[in-house]
């Protein structure tokens, strides 16, 4: 019963703490950093598709920049 009690307590501290934010990025930059990756991740496989299907000449640099 104890340990309930404990574990209840904990995860309510949790909660009210705010969670698990990342205490060096406000939300709006983390969400923009997940969006940035995600954005990069979809383009390189868009590259893998291109060089799959041969459309690309072949090459073992993508075509996209990261910033």
């Amino acid at each position: 019963m104890k340990n309930v009690a404990l574990f209840g307590l904990l995860l309510g501290s949790a909660l009210l703490a705010g969670g698990c934010a990342t205490p060096g990025y406000t939300a709006s930059e983390h969400a923009q950093h997940i969006a940035r990756n995600w954005d990069y991740e979809f383009k390189q496989a868009t590259d893998d598709w291109d060089h799959l299907l041969l459309l690309d000449p072949p090459s073992r640099l993508t075509t996209w920049n990261v910033r």
